[in-house]
């Protein structure tokens, strides 16, 4: 593959002659330059056509596109491009020649443009078509070709047939009527007119259609019925006396492959298919060749519609006019069908004694005036001169020379080493040099390999590009080119292109495709896989598992491909064993079936699931057991099997430690049982810490009753498993493979299991008080899954109701804040805000979350899940921040300033979840993903898919926010109950509720209630569960209720700005208030009333300027002269010689008195929560 990369240089005529490769724009992608003139050549060999592709395109755009553009020559039409018109976009030449100009004007320029090309067969002679049985696609005619009235016709064609069994059709022509088709009808070949058939199978059986090419002909003739078959150059004719006079109506349709029955379609491969409207002799038949062109059908691309899928560049094929690839390499052309190479490549060493100094110009001047005048076309190529080892001086010096040789092969003739070697010694080199030795040998072929796994490249010949089918999907060709060295001239296999190959991963899974999908899968499995090959397949089927709906075609297919799976070597299977575990365990949970019981079979898994009533349950028995000529594993229920591989018998009462509504859910017991062992490698440290010994010795059973854990059994649960070798060491252990182990990859673990005494020899009985089942991945509990239908559906419908009502409240006290300037003055008021936007936007985006997840778009569902991801920490990191705050204002309250304060906190409050967030992306973008949550079928979510960046990025960072926030809690409740007993004003019942207000309000400011999920454990999950929801959703509704529509600033300015007539606030009322309470001297409790119904700036102006100015430890220090309402105090002061504010009363939110606190005087930390918090603002308010 060439790139041609032309930097930014503006001489760009270039020209390409490489099977493949990219070329851009100068600069790309950077701007191109100014007045710039460009031009490529694409040049493909003979029988090719150019394939070329925008990869990237933006240009100026402008109509006509007059200033900036790109012409593609294609060889038919000229098509013109600018702007983005052409991103994207293929193009196919009409010939083997492609031009590309690019020119730009004076002014705006773009990126320009990335262009990828290939060198395409363009002959169908260079391609043959493989028709696969079961497939819905077809290879037919062209709607554009007319076919004829034929009352008589040859049809010659080469075929490779790969399946002998039922019935199947080689071609069909389909018209008003008859019906002709020819192929095996009940292993008999015959030709049909409708409903007449006249066998040919005493001419040409079913066993003569092998794997191998070859050619056939049949003709036909309505005049006397003679039916004629031209195979392996012997010509028989059988006269078919009831097809006289019939002949085909015109208009109809030509089919390769497909019967016009269900199961008819041929499987093999096709080539070379003609048709002619005369039934050919035997004469005419012989003399056929690759030139002799149907007159009814060709075999041209003008001819036929062929998926792209079917049609195979093969360049051995008999009238290829590719270059040969799988031929050995010959000078004598001689391979039947392979013709022969344009370029044969030779390399020639030589000796060469020479007096003066010997350049290579004079050796390649030499080489050319040598090959001049000869009846072959050749000329040197490149030439290196190295100094000998032996030198004198009488014969000057010794050179060892080696130059390659290209020979065009224009006539036909043969060239050999031996004509070379004579025509140099023919002609007298220079006087100046002798030659002492001379060898000329063919570069060799590549030789043929595997690189990589899959890709079988054949030996071929130097220069050629070998094109061989994807794996796993051969809708799209890999090549190959064997290049030569240019050091030693040697062959050499440049790196395979599989830029348009599909990689497993990269396979999109739906509800719709899920069963074209796993059939894709298990045809995959059948081909030996690596350790990554096999991970991102059962990776595929998991995601498969997990969108599907799974019926019983579906289950048994996906069955097979993890048996397929168990087939690959030990350390492959390793990789991808706990999630290919995993992913049989949510499958047998999903298959829905009819019936009491179910039983799915493959060679090395085979499963059983039986329904039960669990009201009557009464025990049940599973074996497993190897039928008479199967190689399959079978399951039975009933019967007691005598030589069973494994047998589990449950007691009749397994569900009795089960709740009442456990047992209602229950409806499925699940068997599973693996005959390979590849799965289940490592030993865990039980095992490890009682005898390192220990190798597994038996079959694997798995039992489970629905996805429910049951343990501590009162009647054990007994399983009997035939030994793999026969046991004379009675030195065994009962294991069961616990996920727990090993950061949940498994392994065997010995707890609750013991051996019987009856075993034996040959089998062992365990005894075990439980039954494995596989956890449910992300959820902290593992209660998800024991949740009904009806529960999730009441969840579901809380959370998105309680998350509507959030943001809208969250957004109602953002606009109040932001539109009333005062009441955002103060630190507390900011950081309410940047929470209120945090937790607005992370409801937004948990409403959209399931509606962006149903697109099934990757780039959105990651964008969606990280954005989720953001708003969710930056929710926790301001819940923190409010502690923090609390934390400045509450400990630290005198002598503390800090220089931009809410910068620094939003640097924190967002920047900190973005820097996580964005590492996550950067690390693995693909820890976002699509998945199901919960039991609903269209319970699809973006959210974090890798259960250890959601413990470390989301339940990590969270319980370290929620430490701090409950000790920043508990120190404010006990600062607050620790001075009930100082006020005697005040009942016991007044204390309790002004207490209970401040709790309820510091819960939701804090985010206590998420606490919640470290209780949803056990049998009190759903309750839990149920708080988790309701508080949690419905957070920005209490915050806005406790610390915004409570608040009696914001009142003020609601009734002042928004109400009308009686309500409506007059705009002198602060005023008036502050002029009446700067007269007379309040008690603490007067200052608690101002504190609790006043912020910086909003009811007394005088008292808030005086704090600023003095006391207020986040100001700046330098004077307040000059400011207006500022009345300077002394540095000492009390609680007498405060003014008040106004006497309303309502509920304050207690991090906005803490924090006020820093902007009033240096009082005794009693003083402040005898005045503020235990203030009767509290006790008398009653707006709650």
């Amino acid at each position: 593959m060439r790139t041609a990369v032309l930097s930014c240089q503006v001489e760009c005529d270039v020209t390409l002659t490489s099977p493949s490769g990219i070329f851009t724009s100068p600069c790309y992608p950077s701007d191109y330059p100014a007045s710039l003139t460009c031009k490529w050549t694409l040049q493909a060999p003979a029988g090719f056509v150019l394939q070329l592709t925008f990869l990237d395109f933006e240009l100026e755009e402008a109509q006509g596109c007059i200033y900036d553009s790109v012409v593609v020559d294609t060889g038919a039409s000229n098509v013109r491009f600018c702007g983005l018109t052409a991103n994207r976009l293929t193009l196919n030449s009409s010939t083997n020649v492609m031009l590309v100009s690019f020119s730009s004007d004076f002014s705006i320029q773009k990126k320009g443009f990335s262009i990828s090309y290939r060198q395409v067969a363009v002959a169908l002679r260079n391609q043959k078509v493989t028709l696969p049985q079961n497939t819905k696609d077809v290879v037919r005619v062209s709607s554009l070709v007319s076919i004829p009235v034929l009352s008589q016709f040859t049809v010659c064609f080469e075929i490779a047939g790969q399946s002998h069994t039922g019935s199947w059709i080689i071609f069909s022509y389909t018209s008003k009527e008859p019906y002709l088709s020819f192929g095996n009808s009940g292993n008999t070949m015959e030709l049909s007119f409708g409903n007449v058939t006249c066998p040919v199978n005493d001419v040409v059986t079913v066993a003569d259609f092998t794997a191998n090419m070859q050619p056939f002909c049949v003709t036909w003739s309505n005049v006397n019925g003679a039916v004629a078959v031209y195979f392996k150059g012997n010509y028989h004719v059988k006269y078919c006396s009831e097809s006289v006079g019939m002949r085909t109506e015109t208009g109809g349709s030509f089919e390769l492959g497909r019967g016009k029955k269900q199961g008819q379609n041929f499987n093999g491969i096709l080539y070379n298919f003609r048709v002619w409207n005369t039934a050919m002799t035997s004469s005419e038949l012989s003399a056929l060749t690759c030139d002799a062109v149907g007159n009814v059908v060709d075999w041209d691309n003008g001819f036929w519609e062929i998926p792209a899928s079917y049609a195979q560049t093969d360049s051995t094929l008999s009238c290829s006019t590719a270059l040969p690839a799988t031929t050995s390499q010959t000078t004598s052309c001689v391979s039947p069908g392979a013709g022969c190479p344009e370029f044969t490549y030779f390399r020639i060493s030589l000796i060469v004694s020479d007096k003066l100094q010997v350049t290579d110009d004079s050796i390649a001047r030499w080489l050319n005036q040598t090959f001049q005048d000869w009846n072959h076309t050749i000329y040197v190529n490149n030439v290196s001169i190295l100094p000998g080892t032996d030198s004198s001086i009488t014969q000057g010096m010794r050179y060892s020379c080696k130059a390659l040789l290209v020979y065009r092969n224009t006539t036909g003739k043969l060239l050999t080493d031996a004509d070379i070697t004579n025509r140099l010694k023919s002609i007298s080199p220079s006087a100046t040099f002798a030659l002492d030795d001379i060898a000329v040998n063919a570069i060799e072929n590549c030789p043929a390999e595997e690189t990589p796994l899959h890709y079988k490249w054949p030996e071929t010949r130097t220069s050629v590009t070998h094109f061989i089918p994807c794996f796993p999907y051969k809708e799209q060709n890999a090549s190959r080119t064997c290049m030569i060295s240019p050091d030693n001239y040697s062959s050499f296999w440049d790196q395979p292109d599989l830029l348009n190959c599909t990689n497993i991963e990269d396979i999109k899974v739906s509800q719709e495709n899920a069963a074209d999908v796993a059939v894709q899968l298990a045809d995959i499995t059948n081909n030996e896989l690596s350790t990554d090959e096999l991970s991102k397949v059962v990776t595929v089927v998991t995601k498969l598992v997990n969108v599907a709906r799974i019926n019983v075609s579906l289950a048994s297919t996906v069955v097979t491909i993890i048996s397929n799976v168990m087939i690959s070597s030990e350390p492959v299977q390793l990789a991808a064993s706990d999630m290919a575990l995993k992913t049989m365990d949510k499958l047998v949970q999903k298959i829905e079936f009819d019936g009491p019981s179910l039983t799915i079979t493959s060679k090395n898994l085979a499963v059983g699931i039986s329904a039960i009533n669990s009201s009557s349950f009464s025990g049940a028995n599973f074996s497993a057991f190897m039928a008479t000529n199967s190689s399959d594993p079978q399951i039975d229920f009933e019967s007691d099997i005598s030589n069973s591989l494994a047998r589990v018998s449950l007691p009749a009462s397994l569900l009795h430690n089960m709740s009442d509504a456990d047992i209602e859910l229950v409806s499925r017991i699940n068997f599973m049982f693996f005959s390979k062992t590849g799965l289940f490698q490592y030993f865990g440290s039980v095992m490890d810490q009682q005898n390192n010994g220990l190798s597994l010795n038996s079959y694997v059973v798995a039992s489970s009753v629905g996805n429910f854990s049951i343990s501590n059994l009162k009647d054990p649960v007994q399983i009997e498993i035939s030994h793999l070798q026969h046991q004379w060491n009675l030195n065994r252990l009962c294991v069961f493979w616990d996920f727990s182990i090993e950061n949940g990859t498994g392994g065997w673990n010995s707890e609750g299991c013991k051996v019987s005494p009856e075993s034996n020899s040959n089998r062992t009985i365990c005894l075990c008080n439980h039954l494995t089942h596989f956890g449910v991945l992300m959820d902290l509990s593992g209660a998800s899954a024991h949740i009904n239908e009806r529960n999730s559906k009441i969840l579901m419908f809380i959370t998105y109701i309680g998350c509507g009502i959030s943001a809208i409240f969250s957004a109602v006290t953002i606009l109040t804040y932001v539109a009333f300037e005062k009441l955002r003055r103060d630190y507390p008021s900011k950081i309410l805000m940047n929470l209120s936007t945090s937790l607005l936007f992370l409801n937004m985006m948990f409403l959209l979350d399931g509606w962006l997840a149903s697109y099934d778009m990757e780039g959105l569902c990651i964008a969606a899940a990280a954005f989720l991801h953001f708003f969710l920490l930056t929710s926790f990191t301001w819940m923190g921040l409010e502690s923090v705050h609390m934390y400045i204002a509450l400990v630290k309250v005198f002598n503390t300033y800090i220089r931009r304060y809410i910068l620094k906190f939003c640097i924190v409050g967002w920047g900190l979840p973005a820097v996580i967030v964005a590492l996550v992306l950067a690390i693995n973008k693909n820890s976002y993903t699509n998945e199901f949550y919960g039991s609903a079928e269209n319970g699809k979510f973006c959210w974090i898919g890798n259960k250890y960046v959601f413990y470390v990025t989301c339940v990590a960072y969270f319980c370290a926010i929620f430490l701090l926030n409950v000790a920043m809690f508990i120190v404010v409740m006990m600062q607050i109950c620790g001075r009930n007993g100082k006020r005697n004003n005040r009942t016991l019942q007044e204390e309790v509720l002004r207490n209970l207000r401040s709790v309820i309000s510091l819960t939701f400011l804090l985010g206590m209630t998420w606490g919640f999920a470290f209780f949803a454990w056990g049998p009190v999950n759903l309750a839990f569960m149920y708080l988790f929801t309701i508080f949690n959703s419905l957070q920005g509704l209490f915050i806005f209720v406790f610390h915004c529509a409570l608040k009696e600033n914001v009142q003020k300015q609601w009734r002042r700005y928004l109400c009308c007539g009686k309500l409506r606030l007059p705009d002198n009322s602060d005023w008036s208030k502050t002029a009446t309470n700067n007269t007379k001297k309040v008690s603490s409790d007067n200052i608690g009333k101002s504190l609790s119904s006043s912020s910086y700036g909003s009811s007394t102006a005088n008292w808030t300027s005086k704090a600023r100015v003095t006391l207020n430890p986040f100001a700046k220090r330098h004077s307040s002269s000059g400011k207006p309402y500022s009345i300077p105090v002394s540095q000492k002061c009390s609680t007498s010689d405060l003014d008040a504010s106004s006497s309303s009363s309502s509920i304050l939110p207690v991090h906005q008195v803490l924090d006020k606190v820093k902007g009033y005087c240096s009082v005794r930390s009693d003083n402040f929560y005898k005045n503020i918090i235990l203030s009767d603002s509290f006790s008398n308010s009653t707006k709650f």
